[in-house]
């Protein structure tokens, strides 16, 4: 229209394509999360020319507050008898109380469904489903897209050349036994169609673990760092309890020594921090993702009842104290560590201080760990020993402490005829 006489003025079919197209990526890059909508072209005549005006229709968002993001800064705006201006801290909490809470893979977005689009994930349900096409009728009754033909947010994630950050995963193998060290053999970053972000962390691992052998009395037995059904099943878990409204976030797969850690960024239990729990069976799963989650469990590589944690545990049944798998989190992620079943010491501790400090010359592999032991707190040999997973010998002292020592690393004192042991700090820092 024209600004002072309000004469209307229209588009051209490629006018109102180039136009909508602008719309979608302002809302995309700005507002989330993106409140659903729809915009429609309405067609009328100007004499002999065909012209459209844009129909963009608003419905109420779900999730509330709706954040406005420009040059970075988020902000939460407010409509009050014809102005608008900067939400109260008492009208947020208010909206955030009245929110529907619906989950990020449930909000329609503004992509519409074609088949010819999840020939992937068409794929991944044949290779682990139960033989039968997965129909159009199966993938709406889903929520994967509505009535008139919108995918939900989720359901993009799964289409083929998604490259959406959200999907992203970062896989490392890190030669010690914290991320400390400078001596990260490989870092590795994805982003895909969900189905290929699972296929890629699964084939990263099996790529890289140990495999050994048990010797019996008359034969051998082959084993994996990693059993299959327990790495298998703490992809998937990652996939799908994942926050995917956390922006700037990704899934951490991090192979150490002794262990690796699945790491999902969103809390476990509502925000709930929870210490290391060995007891998988009795973990009761979040669904925060339920459409992510009801593809899954359609495809067959991931069941209803949610009983993920409990194979794993079965797969670790026999080990012992040392080698139990364990889960963790924060307010921010969940962590499901998996211990190297062909590492004789098991898993040390994940709960010392990640350190950074140049590689130590003749150095060997427990000397992060070492360093980490005594970054707070002078300890004995014995003691350090004890802490992490090795035998108090003559060489562990001579050689592995000593070498700590005549290289500055660790600062050694003696009280009476203990000597006592303590990272220096002038050459080793926090991560």
């Amino acid at each position: 229209m024209e600004d002072k006489t309000n004469k209307l003025i229209g588009f051209t079919r490629a006018q109102a394509d180039s136009e909508r197209n602008f719309f979608n990526n302002q809302i995309n890059q700005h507002v989330s999360p993106r409140p659903p909508y729809k915009v429609e072209f309405v067609r009328y005549r100007n004499g002999n020319r065909e012209l459209y005006v844009l129909d963009v229709a608003v419905r109420e968002s779900p999730v509330r507050p709706v954040i406005l993001k420009f040059k970075n800064v988020p902000s939460i705006y407010m409509r009050r008898e014809g102005f608008t201006n900067g939400a109260t801290y008492e009208e947020i909490i208010s909206m955030s109380i009245a929110s529907h809470n619906a989950a990020y893979d449930t909000l329609p977005s503004d992509q519409e469904y074609r088949r010819e689009d999840f020939e992937g994930l068409i794929e991944f349900h044949r290779v682990h489903g139960d033989g039968r096409s997965l129909t159009d009728k199966a993938l709406r009754s889903l929520g994967f897209f509505d009535a008139e033909g919108r995918l939900a947010n989720g359901a993009t994630l799964f289409r083929d050349g998604c490259v959406d950050p959200k999907t992203s995963v970062q896989c490392s193998v890190f030669a010690g036994l914290t991320k400390g060290s400078e001596r990260i053999v490989t870092v590795n970053r994805y982003a895909g169609p969900l189905t290929s972000t699972i296929d890629y962390m699964l084939e990263f691992v099996r790529q890289r673990m140990n495999h050994g052998i048990v010797k019996l009395s008359s034969s051998r037995i082959d084993i994996d760092a990693f059993p299959a059904r327990a790495l298998f099943e703490g992809v998937i878990n990652a996939v799908a309890h994942r926050d995917y409204f956390l922006d700037g976030t990704q899934i951490q797969v991090d192979m150490f020594a002794d262990r690796l850690e699945i790491s999902s960024p969103g809390s476990f239990f509502q925000g709930e921090c929870l210490k290391r729990t060995y007891d998988l069976s009795s973990i009761i799963s979040k669904r925060r993702n339920e459409l992510i989650r009801g593809v899954l469990v359609c495809c067959g590589v991931m069941e209803a009842a949610g009983t993920g944690f409990d194979k794993v545990a079965e797969d670790y049944r026999d080990v012992d104290e040392s080698h139990r798998p364990f889960i963790f989190s924060t307010s921010d992620h969940f962590t499901l560590v998996l211990p190297d079943l062909t590492y004789g010491s098991g898993v040390v501790s994940t709960d010392l201080p990640a350190l950074l400090f140049a590689p130590v010359p003749n150095g060997g592999t427990h000397d992060e760990a070492i360093l980490s032991a005594c970054y707070t707190t002078a300890r004995t040999a014995k003691d350090i020993a004890q802490t992490i997973g090795l035998s108090d010998s003559s060489y562990f002292r001579k050689h592995i402490l000593g070498n700590l020592v005549d290289h500055s690393y660790l600062e050694k004192s003696v009280a009476g005829r203990t000597a006592y042991y303590k990272t220096n700090r002038d050459v080793v820092s926090p991560a």
